[in-house]
């Protein structure tokens, strides 16, 4: 539908007199404010020859600066884009190009298949991603980062473990294990030289058998054996990647478990949780700060959900923030709701599964909001029965993450 344009808009604008607008989406910092001139083109209008027939170094430089989780919409458009979308020198330029910003993906497995979304929230909108990609026994997601998922099952009587992006729908099966039983698996993206690794800590979850850490190269394509984790009692199985340092809580004894991934070894730190924790959750931050988020208080009147941060130096937890109480209550009505917590990069994100809402805080600038749409995305989908899991994860794009072939971190 056309629209009439009036003789003064159709005139070129002087560049002094462009009118400038700045934008502050919610998850930048204050040196991602963009300004852009807003220019009115009203006699410019693009034939779809002239498309057809730009240089493709142009249409790569075009199509790089499109958010990377909407890339996967424009393959099916022609061939040319397909091709040129999965070349190498595509991802390279994307790579070059500032990042979108921050995403939260969520995962789970409906009664019928698996659902995959993108909260974009500089765009503060959710976009749906096809997921029916995978083979059936793929049934666990076990770990995330950077954009890739790792999920874990039963080929028959063989467990097997694979790596997949969402974004480009390929997936890769890893070597089995030395020692090959059900175990917690920590997926880890290095967005430096764009490899990946898996580390299998624990003993098998299905027995009592002791078995030694294992590391998932993903430039070697292959497993390594590491030592075995000293005998504790864990607080649970939620644990955190921070600075090439995997953590654990433990009650026994008490404090953390941390594996220096670069040197295979397990070591002890005493530091005792805040009195009176229901719940704690350990979130890996930026620049080597590890918080532990949890819920104070016996009694529904007295509860609070606060943040610590670890002081590696005195190895003891120092409170950092609490949650206002018209989000706690909003978030959490009843004292035996639960809620789950993980972030990335200093942004700490709460879902609740009883009040179906989300909720995110940017630690440094100690700011709440709401996410928004999330009840509406949980509620279009079938009804949650298994597995739903959640990441932030900041856009990342490169052709050769491990030997997945063409591949798309974000």
């Amino acid at each position: 539908m056309s629209r009439s344009i009036s003789p003064s808009m159709s005139r070129s604008i002087s560049p002094s007199r462009q009118k400038v607008v700045k934008t502050k989406p919610r998850g930048f910092d204050e040196e991602s404010v963009s300004v852009f001139a807003k220019i009115i083109h009203s006699d410019i209008h693009m034939e779809d020859h002239i498309w057809a027939l730009l240089p493709e170094d142009l249409l790569m430089e075009v199509l790089a600066r499109v958010p990377p989780f909407l890339i996967f919409r424009l393959m099916p458009v022609c061939r040319r884009w397909n091709s040129i979308l999965q070349d190498r020198s595509f991802l390279a330029a994307h790579s070059r190009v500032p990042s979108h910003g921050p995403c939260l993906l969520t995962f789970w497995k409906s009664s019928q298949a698996y659902q995959c979304s993108v909260f974009s929230l500089p765009l503060k909108t959710w976009y749906k991603i096809p997921f029916a990609f995978l083979p059936d026994w793929a049934f666990w997601l076990v770990g995330s980062s950077g954009g890739l998922l790792c999920l874990s099952g039963y080929d028959g009587l063989d467990f097997k473990i694979l790596v997949c992006n969402p974004l480009t729908q390929t997936w890769k099966v890893l070597p089995s294990m030395h020692h090959n039983q059900q175990r917690q698996l920590t997926l880890v993206v290095d967005k430096v030289d764009c490899t990946f690794k898996v580390i299998a800590t624990g003993g098998d979850i299905l027995g009592d058998q002791t078995l030694p850490t294992e590391v998932y190269y993903s430039r070697l394509d292959s497993w390594s054996v590491h030592q075995v984790m000293p005998a504790v009692t864990l607080c649970s199985s939620k644990m955190a990647f921070c600075d090439s340092r995997l953590y654990l809580e433990t009650l026994s004894p008490l404090g953390l478990m941390m594996y220096r991934v670069d040197m295979g070894q397990w070591e002890h730190i005493p530091a005792k949780f805040p009195r009176s924790l229901l719940d704690g959750y350990l979130v890996a931050g930026a620049k080597k700060r590890l918080f532990l988020v949890g819920r104070i208080g016996l009694f529904s009147t007295l509860q609070s959900i606060r943040i610590w941060e670890l002081d590696h130096a005195k190895t003891a937890w120092v409170e950092i923030s609490r949650m206002p109480p018209k989000y706690f209550r909003a978030l959490l009505r009843l004292s035996a709701d639960r809620f789950d917590c993980f972030g990335q990069d200093n942004q700490i994100c709460f879902t609740s599964w009883n009040q179906g809402k989300g909720l995110l805080y940017d630690v440094d600038k100690k700011a709440w909001s709401w996410i928004v749409g999330w009840v509406i995305q949980l509620c279009s989908t079938q009804e949650l029965t298994v597995d739903f899991d959640a990441v932030e994860s900041e856009p990342l794009v490169d052709g050769k993450c491990g030997k997945m072939g063409t591949v798309l971190c974000w």
